[in-house]
């Protein structure tokens, strides 16, 4: 007999999450990349211009000070240039290089084929109800 209760949904599902995170992280490392640095960079094509950092803060949902340090490591690697934001001097807008966007490219290209791999273990009938759950999910309060 068997006294061990089963794990709660709720845990069932963050681990599932967590493991489809770490395939996704470890298909872009290759290529010098990680979600929060893929994710960067494609609000940045996305906007087609440069974008103060808080503004880049706001669209990736998180604090100033991450994506300061965000910007940093993209910058190290010359993905993005800070530059003067001619409307407000006080603010620094976050450029993409042409390296950026090259690796945003490869970046998505590698997380596009991860994700085909990890949904490939559900059936393609199945697939539209896993995502109205999820959405199901993160809508709920």
């Amino acid at each position: 007999m068997n006294d061990r209760a089963p794990e709660p949904l709720t845990v069932q599902i963050m681990a599932a999450l967590h493991s489809v995170e770490s395939r996704l992280e470890a298909a872009v490392q290759p290529l010098g990349l990680s979600l929060a640095k893929l994710g960067a960079l494609a609000k940045l094509v996305e906007a087609e211009e440069p974008l103060p950092l808080g503004t880049l803060a706001e669209r990736l949902s998180c604090v100033r000070s991450n994506i300061t340090q965000l910007v940093d490591r993209l910058e190290a690697e010359k993905l993005v240039v800070r530059a003067p934001d001619p409307r407000d001097r006080r603010s620094v807008r976050a450029e993409l290089t042409p390296e950026g966007r090259s690796r945003y490219s490869a970046g998505l290209l590698a997380l596009r084929e991860a994700e085909r791999e990890v949904l490939s273990a559900i059936p393609r009938s199945q697939r539209d109800a896993l995502l109205s759950m999820l959405r199901a999910l993160r809508e709920a309060r």
